[in-house]
């Protein structure tokens, strides 16, 4: 009987050679990766632009959807048109606020201004009376207030340029956005044209799956900014500030914008409250640091995690490291930015070692 022949098969050794490119290829790889780091460091007020601008076109696309589908005997608006409306809609809700609402308030701040030398004194008299306030240097706060008014027009114009700047970026954002919801699906699949056939589906099912979640964050956004113009108006009726209408809206529009759009109109709210007596300016600031609360510890994790699916220490965390690490900018866009990450790592690192029959019999077990 004879034995089947056995082929062995040869041993490959790496030479020299072959050592030396492997080499020469890590060398190369890595000197690669540095260069397009340090190229994205010194571009990164351009990438965050493109990212902030891409992602407030998939936050809108929702809205444009819905536009899309409003049926007029049988017409339907096309892409271009819902975001012209979009845009028309916005602008004009914007410009009648300014035309209208903007033009008394900053008359009687300016008249608060003017008569600042005469009446600071008497609220400082009334304020002395306090005995926690008593403990203050209120003649010092004062005569800085003082300054401040004075030098006001200066300030102003020493930031202009500082202001333009942000304007630009602004404008840029305004664009590219329009843009990416004109022509994002092409700058979409042109991107995921560079990742490896195997590995695309299984991408874009996850960026559509982060899609759909990031979108209903503005819904989550809108009902927090209804909250807090509806509570404004509220107890700016009931304090009879001036202007409480225009203020409250004010108040619930610029809540979008994380820190700086709440200083902005508390500022505004304060200094209309300042023009009648110092009661309506306690009143205005005890309300706000009560909601301010409220909203952090409560409205803001919970509304978020109703819309987006995220954990209220998630929320908070997201908002922290985004203001830190961006500032305005880095608020905004946090919740958004942290709802990809999020699906991104349910995707690619969690492993669910526990199939869903086995969780459904430990319920009925329990």
């Amino acid at each position: 009987m004879v034995s089947p022949e056995v082929r062995v098969e040869p041993v490959v050794v790496p030479t020299q050679a072959t050592r030396a490119r492997s080499v020469r290829g890590y060398i190369v790889f890595a000197f690669a990766l540095g260069l397009i780091l340090a190229i994205a460091y010194l571009m990164r007020e351009i990438l965050l632009l493109l990212y902030v601008s891409a992602l407030f076109a998939v936050v809108f696309t929702p809205v444009i959807r819905g536009i899309m589908r409003i049926n007029i005997r049988g017409w339907h608006p096309g892409r271009g048109l819902a975001i012209l409306f979009l845009l028309l809609s916005m602008g004009t809700a914007t410009t009648l606020f300014i035309a209208f609402a903007l033009p008394p308030v900053l008359h009687d701040v300016q008249a608060l201004i003017s008569e600042l030398p005469t009446r600071g004194p008497q609220l400082l008299d009334q304020l002395r009376r306090f005995p926690l306030v008593s403990h203050l240097n209120l003649s010092g706060i004062y005569a800085k207030l003082q300054g401040f008014a004075s030098n006001f027009a200066e300030y102003l114009f020493l930031s202009i340029s500082g202001w333009a700047g942000k304007l630009a970026d602004i404008a840029a954002i305004i664009f590219l956005t329009v843009y990416f919801m004109l022509e994002g699906d092409e700058a979409y699949g042109w991107m995921l044209s560079f990742i490896p056939m195997p590995a695309r589906g299984r991408l874009n099912d996850t960026l559509l799956r982060a899609d759909v979640r990031m979108g209903k964050w503005l819904l989550g956004q809108g009902g927090l900014m209804l909250v807090l113009g509806l509570c404004s108006l509220i107890v700016f009726v009931l304090l009879k500030i001036r202007y409480a209408y225009a203020l409250a809206v004010l108040m619930g529009a610029l809540n979008i914008i994380p820190i700086v759009g709440a200083m902005v109109s508390m500022a505004l709210v304060l200094l209309a409250a300042a023009t009648d007596s110092w009661e309506k300016v306690a009143g205005v600031a005890i309300f706000y640091a009560i909601y301010a609360q409220v909203e952090t510890s409560y409205l803001t994790p919970r509304i978020m995690k109703s819309s987006v699916d995220l954990p209220a220490l998630g929320v908070l965390v997201a908002l922290l490291m985004g203001s830190k690490l961006a500032g305005v900018v880095g608020a905004m866009i946090a919740v958004p930015t942290a709802v990809l990450v999020s699906v991104l790592i349910r995707e690619y690192l969690i492993q669910d070692d526990v199939k869903e029959e086995d969780l459904a019999i430990n319920r009925v077990a329990r």
